[in-house]
């Protein structure tokens, strides 16, 4: 079997990723364009942890949304000639190089691999931001009300974190608790989170002015009731909208395990923030608790919720992979990099074919490492505001 060599999958990984380095080309011209207009992501660029950050964030961001023309090649299809092959391994009939070899099912590692960062980067925000608003939800009326509502909230936060979190996972992930109501009952209640959230921002900030509170409530109710019935009822007669039974419980226990952090985090900086002369300034003019919560301390408490996003995203990343590693995430056809990397990490795998778990390994650790670089250079960047 032919091989490209060293330099021919070098240049050959390049030359596929020819959309992602137009689109990162694009980002930092328009960057060095712009930068006194972008604000604190323009700021990003001024030292080279933001930079190295927020450059490899975009690289994973960019190989998700072109990972079909990075990777044409399925990667669930199997070439028997392919199996185990080596890096650079060329396919005789097709002609095409397996860039990073084949695994043990005959499918191109280098596929695997690329359309992986879109199921990372697809669960893994998304989930984040959910948390949030649930965090945000129940952690502002705790840190602003005090009293029972905070204790009562505080006891439902403190009782999530203490169970261990592998062992809450796998029972909400486990194939007996897949097939019950149980994941779809848990999604309905934490799904309702963004469309109150987001109900209540707009009634707060518009109540007086009818013309554009309504206009926003309608887009709020239809759109959020339409993404709820799709993936709580699993109805969705526009079809845009569709996931699998598995992967909605493997987000919902992300959700389930990432708000009390959030909560906790919003908590104390509601009660820090809401003994400062503005909040006191803004009780005075009559401002409702829920106006005050949502158009005064929030937004003054966005440099550590971004901070924390960044850095529970990397969690987040890290979690799926250790689901995927212990066969508690995807299928076993998934290209999701746990999956690959429990594949390839079987002893006689890993000592005679060691590109099969190393090359997912490292995607998932280079995403990480940006993501926490990018939340370094953030906190740097709110300390200075």
């Amino acid at each position: 079997m032919e091989n490209a060599g060293f330099f021919g999958i070098v240049f050959g990984i390049i030359a596929r990723f020819w959309p992602v380095w137009i689109a990162m080309i694009a980002v930092g011209a328009t960057v060095r364009l712009w930068k006194p207009r972008l604000g604190i992501f323009g700021r990003l660029f001024d030292t080279w942890v933001g930079s190295v950050g927020v450059m490899i964030c975009l690289f994973w961001l960019f190989t998700a949304i072109f990972s079909t023309v990075v990777a044409p090649l399925d990667p669930r299809v199997q070439v028997a000639i392919m199996k185990n092959a080596v890096p650079g391994a060329i396919e005789p009939e097709s002609g095409i190089v397996f860039l990073l070899g084949g695994d043990h099912l005959a499918r191109d590692v280098f596929s695997r691999v690329v359309h992986g960062a879109r199921i990372v980067l697809t669960i893994a925000p998304a989930a984040t931001l959910i948390a949030l608003m649930v965090g945000i939800t129940l952690g502002l009326p705790a840190g602003y009300f005090g009293g029972r509502i905070d204790a009562f909230l505080s006891f439902l936060a403190n009782l999530v974190l203490a169970f261990p979190v592998i062992l809450l996972f796998y029972l909400l992930v486990t194939p007996g608790i897949m097939d019950t109501a149980i994941p779809y009952a848990m999604a309905g209640v934490l799904f309702l989170f963004p469309i109150l959230f987001f109900a209540t921002l707009f009634w707060t900030r518009y109540d007086l002015r009818p013309e554009r509170l309504w206009p926003y409530l309608a887009v709020t109710l239809v759109v959020g009731a339409w993404i709820w019935v799709a993936l709580v009822l699993r109805y969705d007669p526009l079809g845009l909208i569709a996931i699998a039974p598995n992967e909605l419980n493997i987000f919902i226990a992300v959700v389930f395990a990432s708000s009390p952090g959030v909560f906790r985090i919003v908590r104390g900086l509601v009660m820090d923030i809401q003994t400062r002369d503005y909040i006191a300034a803004a009780q005075t003019r009559g401002e409702s608790p829920w106006y005050i919560m949502l158009w005064e301390i929030l937004p003054n408490a966005r440099g550590p919720l971004i901070v924390d996003a960044c850095l529970r995203i990397g969690y987040t990343t890290i979690l799926l992979g250790t689901l995927g590693f212990f066969g508690l995430g995807m299928g076993p056809e998934s290209p999701d990099w746990g999956t690959a990397i429990k594949d390839g990490s079987q002893v006689a795998q890993l000592r005679l074919y060691f590109w099969q778990g190393v090359a997912p390994a490292v995607a998932l650790m280079s995403l990480v490492l940006g993501l926490n670089l990018l939340a370094d250079s953030l906190r740097e960047e709110s300390l200075k505001d």
